[in-house]
């Protein structure tokens, strides 16, 4: 028979929390667009909004949150602990948490619920929002509580992966950052070299030395690595071998013997984006959507703006392009949300003789102080201009460490990573109707 979604919702339930007690506190910024769990809770005094626990649902209803999909489930507060949010925040909490704790979180990603709640926005353009009771009196043909159990946790499957995806990445990126820093700014090993050699320690030594750098293992532990990996401990000992045994001065600036010092703009080109709103599509015309600063933020493109397919090919990405917001909140990342045209406050980072891993770590090397100077001269949106590019300086090494595939395949498994995440999404999203009408569940 069909039912009401209050049937198996509790609407912002009551929850005691007294004013002026710190509590776990999310804010809107936080909530996800397109995965489950939420990531970044704060601690704030209650004064007022909307009152959660674990498993709750959080679910944004004032636009353009809501269309933007904005919606999670709460999972890293400790047990019978009470959070704080927005007021804008609508809390759905299960009725029966067993069988429909994360039911009630894929069933607020469903397309035709997410539409009602849309249809039903009232108030001033640009402020509108839904009610919780019209969410309550929404109508849908609930499968058993068996089945919504089952096919929440077939959903579940896709999110988890989803969300070990995404940890894996970002300790991948913080490994990739520090040895990028510790090779290519610091010169660790080069630096250890030069003091075993200082120390009256033999070449075999020195290079030795160098590998504890690269490494982090002591000798001990680098003998065993020979006996148990030799291949492994071949690979290393070749690196260690490509950095020099001795800094000199370039250009003012103290670098590893037969490295140069060269511009970040030298290294790569920073190619512009277009004013897209000129290269607007006719209706039958091909088209590409707009990537700007939220879409690179976001990591994928909403379609809401196109451009012509038929722009210079300089303006269009594609996945794995590096690109650079250089206004507003300035941003250096991977894109890996598929074909795209890029907007005019953004540069496609390429380079016809450096590596990708080279000119993208290096330009978030030089990352913060861009966003200084953008953020010291702001009076509305900062930015930098050209002359900044040519003002970083990057330390380039031999080709031999250019040539090493360390940093490439860290970062090509990230990329990895992230395409199977948008293929998971669609997977999931794709099955989420079925399953949520217990179509593909055994009774």
């Amino acid at each position: 028979m069909s039912n009401k979604l209050s049937d198996i919702v509790n609407f912002n339930p009551s929850r005691i929390l007294k004013k002026g007690t710190v509590a776990p506190f999310i804010e809107m910024a936080s909530l996800p667009t397109n995965t489950k769990f939420i990531k970044q809770i704060d601690e704030k005094p209650f004064s007022g909004g909307s009152k959660f626990k674990n498993g709750d649902t959080l679910f944004a209803r004032i636009t353009p949150c809501l269309e933007n999909g904005k919606t999670g489930k709460v999972t890293n507060l400790k047990d019978e602990i009470i959070g704080h949010g927005s007021t804008e925040f609508i809390v759905m909490s299960a009725k029966e948490p067993e069988f429909d704790e994360d039911y009630i979180y894929y069933f607020a990603r469903l397309p035709e619920f997410r539409e009602f709640a849309q249809q039903r926005m009232v108030g001033t353009s640009g402020r509108q929002r839904v009610a919780w009771q019209d969410l309550a009196d929404f109508e849908f043909i609930f499968p058993p509580k068996e089945q919504r159990k089952k096919a929440a946790a077939l959903l579940n499957i896709y999110d988890q992966k989803i969300d070990l995806n995404t940890q894996i990445n970002q300790t991948l990126e913080q490994i990739a950052q520090a040895l990028f820093k510790s090779w290519f700014v610091d010169f660790d090993p080069v630096r250890a070299k030069v003091q075993a050699l200082s120390d009256g320690l033999s070449l075999e030594q020195a290079e030795l030395a160098a590998m504890q750098a690269i490494s982090g293992k002591t000798p001990e532990e680098l003998t065993a690595l020979s006996q148990a990996h030799p291949e492994r401990y071949a690979e290393l000992a070749e690196t260690a071998k490509a950095f020099p045994c001795e800094m000199v001065e370039v250009d003012g600036v103290e670098v590893p013997k037969g490295w140069e010092v060269k511009a970040l703009d030298e290294i790569a080109n920073y190619q512009n984006g277009l004013a897209l709103q000129k290269f607007r599509p006719e209706d039958d015309e091909p088209f590409l959507p707009v990537v700007k600063i939220a879409q690179l933020r976001q990591g994928y493109a909403d379609s809401e703006e196109k451009a012509k397919a038929s722009i210079k090919p300089e303006c269009i990405i594609d996945n794995g392009d590096v690109i650079f917001s250089w206004s507003g909140s300035l941003l250096v990342d991977i894109w890996c949300g598929g074909k795209a045209a890029l907007n005019q406050h953004l540069f496609k980072v390429t380079s016809k003789r450096y590596p990708k891993w080279f000119y993208y770590f290096y330009t978030k090397y030089h990352l913060a102080e861009f966003q200084r100077i953008a953020y010291d001269k702001a009076v509305t949106m900062g930015h930098i201009k050209r002359e900044h590019l040519s003002a970083a300086k990057c330390i380039v090494p031999n080709d031999e460490l250019l040539a090493n595939k360390t940093l490439e395949n860290i970062l090509e498994k990230i990329i990895f990573n992230r395409l199977e995440n948008f293929n998971l999404q669609d997977t999931r999203d794709l099955l989420l109707p079925r399953l949520l009408n217990g179509e593909m569940i055994d009774a």
